[in-house]
């Protein structure tokens, strides 16, 4: 392997590593929540707002530091955003009372998904021609590796040594990410003419609104049934203890396989790759409904589900393709969408839940959102149809 070859894979890594860190620190929290609640001597629905607070940060964060990075350099830009991350970690691992835990988990959204954004821009950058959603998917393995082995990992350090010590493993994983962004990222330029109000033109394209449409909604699916998948295991299916937390880490077992494929499927397709996914979210998501009370296929069907979860590398490639000179904004809104669908999924089904419909509905649910993200493709499938006919038109004959 050439020197220059080497560099990059470690320039990808360590994008991976700072991945990994904001995977632990969103999902091992929500694990830990009734440790910190009973230590900091509140309720647990009130301390659930440090669980709001993050996905708040990361909806606001997202394009507000994707715009105002528009003219610093991507690897400076990269630095600053995971040691940021860093610093409100280490704010959430001193926290004397509930309302600093909540300000240093908005604090710690802020550049989650901006960071992630721009990581996968230049991972994708850095590809042969050919091979830039394998960059993509290489970035969002430190994710998915986040829910197999570091959610446990850090949930269990957590409960024997006490919550806080999450917080200071996240801290020193994203400043290693830091070190290693700094060694082994190589400089790049600012891009010609890049400003704030070049990434603002983003939201002038009506393609890049329906890409993020799509995830926004379709997304929703997946977590619709995550979100209750532990409580329906122990009240629909009367599932032994130890297999719940082996089913959620089945699924980000299916995550890390799914990345792979839709990695492969987005090179093919983009649009495609996603309808592909979506399809086989909503196909699950009914069957996972009809398993309802048999715990093993339960646990099956969210593997299966964790394999769906790849659809934001085609879409995260999709964005690339339309959004011109707005990369970065494009990137960051990628994630402001999905945890959007963060918080769509399980309204939705909260609301079927709370009207009694049982908790086979959190699975239908799931397969109406993931048909309505199919609905919003083939709009944007329409659009892409539409450019490509109106581009034709004004090309000289030969």
């Amino acid at each position: 392997m050439s020197p220059d070859a080497r560099q990059g894979q470690l320039a990808i890594l360590s994008f991976a590593l700072g991945a990994f860190a904001i995977g632990v620190s969103e999902f091992a929290s929500m694990g830990l929540l009734p440790y910190f609640a009973a230590d900091l001597g509140v309720t647990n629905p009130y301390a659930g707002h440090a669980i709001s607070a993050y996905a708040i940060g990361v909806v606001i964060g997202a394009p507000v530091l994707a715009v105002l990075g528009a003219k610093v350099p991507r690897k400076t830009l990269l630095m600053m955003l995971i040691a940021g991350f860093a610093l409100a970690n280490l704010l959430g691992a001193l926290a004397p009372d509930i309302h600093t835990l909540i300000l240093s988990r908005g604090l710690a959204g802020l550049p989650h998904g901006a960071f992630l954004g721009v990581a996968m821009l230049c991972a994708a950058d850095m590809m042969p021609k050919g091979k830039r959603s394998a960059g993509v998917a290489w970035v969002l393995m430190g994710l998915t590796i986040a829910n197999v082995v570091g959610v446990p990992a850090a949930g269990a350090l957590g409960q024997a040594v006490g919550w806080r010590s999450m917080f200071v493993i996240v801290t020193a994983l994203a400043l290693a990410s830091v070190v290693m962004i700094g060694r082994f990222v190589p400089k790049t330029p600012v891009a010609e003419g890049a400003s704030p109000l070049r990434e603002l033109g983003a939201l002038k394209n009506r393609a890049v609104w329906l890409t993020l449409l799509v995830g926004a909604v379709g997304f929703g699916g997946v977590f619709a049934v995550y979100s209750y998948f532990s409580a329906a295991m122990i009240e629909a299916a009367a599932a032994p203890a130890w297999a719940i937390p082996l089913s959620l880490s089945a699924f980000g077992v299916g995550a890390t396989i799914g990345n792979g494929v839709a990695g492969r499927l987005a090179s093919w397709s983009r649009l495609g790759a996603a309808g592909v996914l979506l399809a086989g979210m909503a196909l699950v998501s009914g069957a996972y409904a009809l398993a309802m009370g048999n715990w093993p296929v339960m646990a099956a069907m969210v593997l299966l589900l964790g394999m769906t979860a790849g659809l934001t590398i085609p879409l995260q490639m999709r964005l690339m393709d339309v959004a011109g000179d707005a990369q970065t904004l494009a990137a960051a809104l990628n994630h402001a969408a999905f945890n959007f669908a963060n918080a769509l999924g399980p309204f939705v089904a909260g609301l079927a839940l709370s009207a009694g419909a049982g908790w086979a509905a959190t699975g239908w649910v799931g397969a109406a959102l993931s048909a309505a993200g199919i609905a919003v493709l083939a709009l944007a499938w329409a659009e892409s149809r539409r450019c490509d006919g109106a581009r034709m038109a004004v090309m000289p004959a030969e």
